[in-house]
């Protein structure tokens, strides 16, 4: 069964990096198309005699929203992104039947976690949102994540006593897999905010307005799991440590991304920090996510689980 989900797990990594590709050549088919539609569309207006300038280019853009839709191609790349999703996820369960456990209790497992967490946060959000323009961004990260766990350790082990809590082991770290994969969706709309600009500089990028909403709900909702995943940690700390909190590297790191977003979630209702600001911010978070996720690489402390030891 573990070789059955290795297997899966490279049929998935291979969807992912099918999926990218397909959303590379649909955002370049977008910019395309939407740059020839514009060509046309303003002599018309001119010879219509409607109004033309900065105006009508606004109007113009208005009444064609980048929905992430209008390529050949989109619902190829979505449906590619949906497959490899539907492999890594199986390739997760048959791993935890095999462990007895959450599949992610050394950095292979959590890598390959990850990645799933990733994808399953765009194909989730590129269903209620016009964002698959911006496609290319999340599942190039899971990509990147899949591939580097090859690299890792795979074989299943016995863990160390400290993580000999599958109860506590699922959750926890389970509310880590989902919350990172919804920050990198948070990323992906605050590039794309930064890219677009409130001028909303690209027809076929999705408006800054559309980008804001998804990057403020992606935080919305993953914020309050990546809280109660720190809570579920201290109190798992209590139990293997005896004690709740020894600023150790990753919860050290773990508290700097929490407060980084809570930055985030204030600066945005904020008029002077709303905007480009509230997206740099992003940027900053995401980049705290991957600082955490890989803190045992770089830094020793209780939580050198790798399998890299």
């Amino acid at each position: 069964m573990a070789t059955a989900a290795f297997y899966l797990f490279v049929v998935g990594t291979i969807l992912l990096a099918l999926s990218f590709a397909a959303h590379v050549a649909h955002a370049v088919l977008l910019a395309n198309g939407r740059r020839v539609a514009v060509a046309i569309a303003q002599p018309n207006l001119a010879f219509a005699g409607v109004v033309t300038g900065s105006f009508a280019e606004r109007e113009l853009v208005a009444s064609d929203p980048a929905d992430g839709d209008r390529s050949a191609i989109a619902p190829i790349a979505w449906g590619l992104s949906a497959a490899a999703v539907g492999a890594l996820g199986a390739s997760l369960l048959l791993r935890g039947l095999v462990v007895g456990r959450g599949p992610w209790g050394n950095l292979y497992e959590f890598t390959v976690a990850f990645a799933f967490g990733i994808s399953l946060g765009y194909v989730v959000l590129a269903k209620m949102y016009p964002v698959r323009a911006l496609g290319a961004i999340p599942l190039g990260i899971a990509l990147a994540l899949a591939l580097y766990a090859f690299s890792l350790p795979s074989q299943v082990e016995q863990l160390v006593p400290a993580l000999q809590n599958p109860p506590l082991l699922t959750i926890h770290v389970g509310f880590a897999m989902i919350a990172y994969g919804i920050f990198a969706m948070s990323f992906a709309a605050g590039v794309g905010y930064l890219v677009q600009g409130r001028e909303d500089r690209f027809a076929w990028l999705p408006s800054h307005r559309t980008l804001d909403e998804v990057a403020y709900r992606a935080v919305i909702v993953g914020f309050p799991i990546f809280a109660t995943m720190i809570v579920l940690g201290s109190w798992w700390a209590s139990i293997a440590w005896s004690r709740w909190w020894g600023w150790d590297p990753k919860e050290t790191a773990a508290l700097v991304t929490w407060l980084v977003y809570a930055v985030y979630l204030h600066a945005r209702n904020q008029r002077g920090w709303s905007g480009r600001p509230a997206a740099l911010i992003l940027v900053v978070g995401f980049l705290m996510v991957l600082v955490t996720y890989s803190g045992n690489l770089w830094f020793s402390g209780l939580h050198a689980y790798s399998g890299l030891n």
